[in-house]
């Protein structure tokens, strides 16, 4: 699919290894099912579904899967497409493994609108990448910055906590500061409010889980941390547009 200088594409990997190459442009990967390992000039990523990746043009990179079914979905963004919205690629990183959980729903809705496409489908993926390429950046800079010590363990925390109930008192308390002081700073440093990212990551963590057919969407609903399914119905619903139900269905 090519729509205003971006070309999104579905596509099953074939080949177990993938020798050193390049794109001429910056180019996402959405690893929809399977494993899949990408070694870069820096790091070794090793790459279950769910997992989102970009590299920059010109950045070298190669890749190696195990036996069984991998698929990948890529958007990669032509020179015209940079070019009409003045967006400043050397701001992003070379290659980055993406685990910010607002980067990864910002595009598992491009991914939605490729899949289901209508009138609007070309200005809302713009919409979506500028948004993602604005959050990238922000992210980019306070990387290089000086980062407290205490951005990396509440990360790590709320991401193995993400499905118990959480307070921003108790957050505090685990990260010996007061909770005045994370509440003003945590936007700063996640580009949301506390609840925000907490409901960003279980929403994103109920993707991987609707491509399990075994489970049913109130167990998915539990698991996440969700009250019940009418509450993980109505979250996804506003962060996507369509049902879990409606998403499994295209995502299968």
């Amino acid at each position: 699919m090519h729509i205003n200088g971006l070309t999104l594409t579905d596509t099953e990997y074939s080949a177990a290894f993938v020798d050193w190459h390049y794109h001429e442009n910056p180019h996402f990967t959405l690893i929809t099912r399977g494993n899949v390992l990408q070694g870069t000039r820096r790091e070794t990523y090793e790459c279950s579904a769910n997992t989102l990746l970009f590299h920059n043009r010109q950045e070298p990179h190669y890749s190696a899967k195990p036996a069984g079914l991998t698929r990948g979905f890529q958007m990669e963004i032509h020179p015209q497409w940079s070019q009409s919205f003045e967006a400043r690629l050397d701001a992003l990183p070379n290659c980055a493994k993406l685990a910010h959980p607002g980067l990864k729903l910002l595009f598992f809705n491009i991914y939605k609108e490729a899949k289901l496409p209508d009138g609007v489908s070309g200005l809302t993926i713009d919409a979506l990448v500028l948004e993602m390429f604005s959050l990238m950046c922000g992210i980019e800079t306070k990387t290089r910055g000086n980062r407290p010590n205490w951005v990396k363990k509440a990360d790590e925390l709320l991401h193995d906590q993400f499905d118990q109930p959480l307070s921003l008192q108790a957050l505090a308390q685990e990260l010996d500061l007061h909770w005045a002081h994370l509440s003003r700073e945590f936007p700063r440093y996640f580009h949301c409010n506390f609840g925000d990212y907490v409901r960003k990551i279980r929403l994103e963590k109920s993707l991987a889980l609707l491509r399990n057919k075994s489970l049913s969407l109130t167990d998915i609903a539990q698991r996440c941390g969700f009250a019940d399914q009418s509450h993980f119905n109505r979250c996804f619903k506003e962060f996507s547009g369509v049902t879990p139900k409606t998403f499994r269905k295209i995502s299968s």
